[in-house]
């Protein structure tokens, strides 16, 4: 069997959910994947040795500052003539499935060709029934239309009733098992500005911070050690670490979720699917949100002691993969078995276990086929 198998790499989540599902085709030796990546520069791509001869497209992404996703920034960046061309010239039809983790490339190839195409990320379900934001049109509109698939392998931390399948774990974090140390807060705000970060931090001097973010060198401040962003060292904070500071991404949050840490959130603005991450938070009583960092809301979530919320999620990347292969259960029952394992009290009703709708398009498949240079 031949994959070509797409990752959108402008949030670590997505990688880290890839190196899991490449760990997990492994027990498949007659699958061979070809990996594409694409949303930030090749060189800033790290930690890729289990992709082996993989592929890069620049593909899109946004701009941000402070926090904020700018919009005009963005659309003045956006190399859509050469993703028209990366779309145009990429041809999966020798492959027998096309995998998109949100990477618009391949999906978007897939769709011209008519190849069939599987989506797996949080973002395919984010669907009608889910939590979600509704005040940013834009980011929605933007979701239907950036990586459209063919079926939709929804992942998020509640099934809410529907063929969603709970978090993707890398095995890194799955074995991180430490006991938390008191006082050891995990900082990833990798869109906020670092410094005024670090300055928010020396104000609550009692505890110890380590902050990653892109672009940081290794140094201490006081009570804060700041890191650039790498996934053997992370995890290793992450393992020991009590509370966890960051943007309402998925992944991270999941893996916190999954080792018991207590979260605090702050949705990226303008993100329409860090907005819908927060409001299911605080619905699922899995963690706080903060719309802005300030001393008093910092405090506030460090002084959250006992035990945080756990949710121990079976190995979703190897069912996945099984089931990619195999294809001996609907979604529906592949959702229900794997909330089973999660608890029994989490189990997916049946009758609310439809079929995944295909996610509408706003940009027609006519406009890649009828686009020339």
């Amino acid at each position: 069997m031949r994959i070509l198998y797409g990752v959108q790499g402008t949030g670590n989540g997505h990688l880290s959910r890839a190196r899991a599902m490449a760990r997990a085709f492994t027990a498949h030796p007659d699958v061979q994947i070809d990996w594409l990546f694409s949303g930030r520069e090749r060189a800033d791509f790290f930690d890729m040795e289990c992709f082996g001869d993989w592929q890069w497209r620049r593909g899109l992404t946004f701009v941000t500052a402070a926090g904020r996703i700018r919009p005009l920034a963005t659309v003045a960046q956006l190399p859509l003539r050469g993703f028209l061309r990366d779309v145009h010239t990429l041809d999966p039809r020798d492959y027998d499935v096309v995998i998109s983790d949100f990477e618009p490339v391949t999906a978007w190839a897939a769709r011209l060709r008519g190849c069939p195409c599987i989506g797996i990320g949080h973002q395919y379900a984010l669907q009608p029934g889910v939590p979600r934001s509704h005040r940013h049109l834009v980011g929605s509109a933007v979701l239907a239309s950036f990586a459209p698939v063919g079926t939709g392998v929804g992942l998020h931390w509640h099934h809410f009733g529907l063929p969603i399948l709970p978090p993707i774990v890398d095995h890194d974090a799955r074995a991180a098992r430490a006991a938390p140390s008191p006082r050891e807060a995990l900082v990833y705000l990798p869109f906020e500005d670092a410094d005024a970060v670090t300055a928010l931090l020396h104000e609550i001097p009692d505890w110890h911070f380590t902050m990653f973010a892109p672009g940081l060198r290794e140094e201490t401040l006081d009570n804060v050690a700041r890191h650039p962003v790498a996934r053997a060292p992370f995890v290793a904070v992450l393992a020991r670490a009590s509370h966890v500071i960051c943007n309402s991404g998925f992944e991270l949050v999941s893996e916190a979720l999954h080792l018991g840490r207590h979260v605090l959130a702050r949705p990226l603005h303008g993100q329409m699917e860090q907005h819908s991450n927060a409001l299911a938070l605080e619905q699922l009583g899995l963690g706080r949100v903060a719309h802005r960092l300030d001393h008093a809301t910092l405090t506030a979530f460090l002084a959250t002691d006992g035990p945080a919320p756990r949710r121990h999620w079976p190995d979703v990347a190897a069912a996945i993969a099984a089931w990619v292969v195999d294809r001996d259960e609907s979604l529906a029952e592949l959702a229900t078995r794997l909330w089973l394992a999660c608890d029994p009290r989490l189990a997916c009703p049946a009758a609310g276990c439809g079929p995944h709708k295909k996610r509408p398009a706003i940009v027609s498949p006519a406009f890649f086929a009828n686009w020339s240079e």
